[in-house]
């Protein structure tokens, strides 16, 4: 935040990566935060909206896109667009083509779940950056964090290609069959238990404690902000992306569901319940499909 007002001192001293909220102390920074009920303040908030007007119409276009390829993958028809992505991503034969069209769904996946959850960070940095280029401020750091989900993209589109090259997926959602999905299950029951997930998480759900400790200042600032948050959103949800591949890479429902818990993980009340009861779960549902496996042999 450029003019960030008096620097702090203790933990709230100004960081070598440029004055900002780092610099703010707490009181300020609340005062940033919760000041309401002013001519200014009913503007400023008409001005955050009109901001996040578009990313929230990009969301809704990643979601109307995602809806329509999973009904072309269903009846295995389509027109346009998607009849040329259904195809390549249903032929492992063709690496190229393939790794292109799965790494563009997945990217639309990226974009159509992860920009409602990174809304509460656009929010407090829309309040915090004021200056003449704030708007434009919120889209770098917005384009940082979706740049991140598309390093995530790629590597996940990698990943399912291997997968259907074995013989792994099946179905017109490309699922995986069951014992692979009790295992992948677990892994990520276990995984919401780590500490590696806690710390992650504890990024992800404090905007104003990220923004404490990283701020730095300008453009390429925001764009370096929204691409350390994204890595850190990637490594508290990595796993749960996993899921997708249990019910179905193409399924709208499961993308859904992940995409309401992730942001749930963010805004619920602390405690480690919020990541330990969900791990717990997921455990159990792993350990159900494992036994299912075990008797049907």
């Amino acid at each position: 935040m450029r003019n960030a007002g008096p620097p702090a001192t203790g933990k709230y001293q100004a960081n070598r990566q440029g004055a900002g909220p780092a610099a703010i102390p707490p009181s300020n920074a609340a005062d940033v935060i919760q000041n309401t009920g002013s001519k200014t303040t009913h503007v400023f908030n008409t001005r955050l909206i009109l901001a996040l007007i578009p990313l929230t119409a990009i969301s809704a276009v990643g979601w109307f896109f995602l809806i329509k390829m999973e009904a072309a993958m269903r009846v295995m028809n389509g027109e346009g667009v998607f009849m040329a992505l259904m195809w390549m991503m249903m032929d492992p034969g063709e690496p190229l083509s393939y790794l292109s069209a799965t790494t563009f769904m997945w990217i639309m996946m990226m974009i159509a779940m992860m920009v409602p959850v990174v809304m509460p960070m656009l929010f407090v940095f829309r309040r915090l950056e004021r200056g003449a280029n704030s708007e434009f401020d919120t889209f770098l750091f917005a384009g940082g964090y979706l740049l991140a989900w598309c390093t995530f993209s790629f590597l996940a589109a990698t990943l399912q290609w291997l997968l259907h090259s074995a013989g792994r997926l099946h179905g017109d959602l490309l699922s995986i069959q069951t014992p692979l999905a009790a295992a992948v299950l677990i892994a990520a029951g276990m995984y919401q238990l780590t500490p590696m997930k806690k710390a992650c998480l504890d990024k992800c759900r404090s905007p104003m404690g990220f923004y404490l400790t990283y701020w730095r200042k300008g453009r390429w600032g925001a764009v370096s902000m929204g691409l350390q948050h994204g890595f850190f959103c990637i490594g508290c949800c990595w796993m749960l992306m996993l899921i997708m591949f249990v019910g179905g890479a193409m399924s709208v429902l499961m993308m859904a569901a992940l995409a309401v818990f992730i942001l749930a993980e963010r805004i619920l009340p602390a405690g480690p319940w919020v990541a330990h009861l969900p791990g717990v779960v997921l455990m159990i549902w792993g350990g159900y499909l494992a036994v299912l496996t075990i008797l049907a042999n």
